[in-house]
């Protein structure tokens, strides 16, 4: 047999020698493991799913002109310079002063798709406008001139410039179905909503955008980066960041990792003195042993590696035990938290396995060096 086969063998009787004691160790290194693999898990992860979160809060970024107006085309070529990848979606909009039974209102031509995916916090009571000569309004506009899903709703606009020198008014009238209300407790419940294409119907004119929202996925590093690369390359677009979002999504993103960071490193410092405990109560038990092998003129040296391979061993098992319980325990928090599956991260099983060897390693140095001080002779006349 050889040296390596017969150390190893040494190793685990003397494991399986102490079955109680190193089980606590081992459990107490496998949660160690389990919390910083799934800690870690998720500090890497969390940046994707906070950024999803946060696109329910609205877009991120905004799209207005660099001189007077942009149009549709301006906005396409700057949204063209953000990946797809990371394109959650954008809404233009074009606003317009119209009439509803003589009273000023504000309508707002947009890309109802494009709207749901950059303002999905807005509740609708109803649907969506799916086609042409379907409207949604806001609650407060419902609430003003008695409307309800299923009404028809009367809309006039008078074109600019048509009043002049005792000109009659040409009002341009159209009527539109009702398919949702709009409740957001902020000033979008103010407004009557309806596709670009119906607002160019009934203003006998394209026009030119307002303003463009775009939700982009990522922190506000990627945000910025896109908003200086449409900056540099498209002149007719200016494009800034919504701070709102982004400011509060880079601070709950800071906090919630320093929180994770300092959870890892109290559990690792727990595992290195619940391992450090076991193994000086296992040095104490073996003193006899320690003795008699030191009598009769074993090295310090093999003591050491005895000692160090069987904590390096249980450092191991509890690495790979902590390597999958992680992974289970980042999945179920990801799930319960952010109702979402986490990405497995290959890296981090041997990253996981090697930082427990050496926590356990670390935690045996001062009980082994307590084994080195035994004195055969006091130990061996049972002193």
């Amino acid at each position: 047999m050889s040296k390596r086969k017969m150390f190893f063998r040494m190793i685990v009787a003397s494991l399986l020698r102490r079955r109680s004691r190193m089980l606590v160790a081992l459990l107490s290194i496998a949660i160690g493991a389990t919390i910083l693999s799934g800690l870690v898990t998720i500090y890497y992860d969390v940046p994707r799913q906070m950024g999803a979160e946060f696109r329910n809060y609205g877009a991120n970024m905004i799209l207005t002109a660099a001189d007077e107006a942009f149009t549709q085309e301006d906005a396409a070529q700057g949204i063209g310079r953000i990946a797809k990848s990371d394109l959650v979606g954008y809404a233009p909009y074009r606003y317009e002063n119209v009439r509803v039974h003589e009273s000023p209102i504000v309508v707002a031509g947009t890309d109802p798709e494009g709207a749901k995916k950059t303002s999905p916090y807005w509740n609708v009571d109803g649907e969506w406008p799916a086609a042409s000569g379907e409207v949604m309004v806001g609650a407060n506009v419902a609430e003003s001139f008695r409307l309800s899903v299923g009404s028809t709703l009367t809309v006039s606009y008078t074109p600019e410039g048509k009043v002049q020198k005792g000109e009659a008014l040409e009002d341009l009238t159209a009527d539109y179905k009702i398919t949702g209300i709009v409740e957001t407790g902020g000033s979008e419940e103010d407004y009557i909503y309806m596709s670009l294409d119906d607002l160019a119907a009934l203003t006998k004119e394209q026009g030119t955008l307002d303003v463009c929202e775009v939700s982009v996925s990522g922190g506000a590093d990627a945000v910025k980066k896109y908003v200086d690369q449409i900056n540099s390359s498209v002149d007719t677009v200016r494009a800034r960041v919504v701070k709102r979002v982004t400011a509060s999504e880079a601070t709950v993103l800071t906090k919630l990792q320093a929180l994770v960071l300092l959870v890892t490193v109290v559990v690792l410092a727990l595992t290195m003195i619940c391992v450090a405990t076991t193994m000086t109560a296992v040095v104490a038990e073996r003193r006899r042993e320690i003795g008699l092998r030191k009598a009769i003129g074993a090295p310090d040296s093999s003591i050491i590696k005895e000692f160090m391979g069987e904590s390096m061993m249980l450092g191991l098992l509890g690495g790979i035990l902590g390597s999958v319980l992680g992974f289970i325990f980042a999945q179920e928090v990801s799930t319960r938290v952010f109702s979402s599956s986490i990405r497995f991260r290959p890296l981090l099983v041997p990253v996981t396995i090697l930082v427990s060897i050496a926590v356990t390693a670390a935690s045996s140095l001062m009980p082994i060096r307590s084994a080195t001080d035994v004195d055969p002779a006091l130990v061996l006349k049972g002193e």
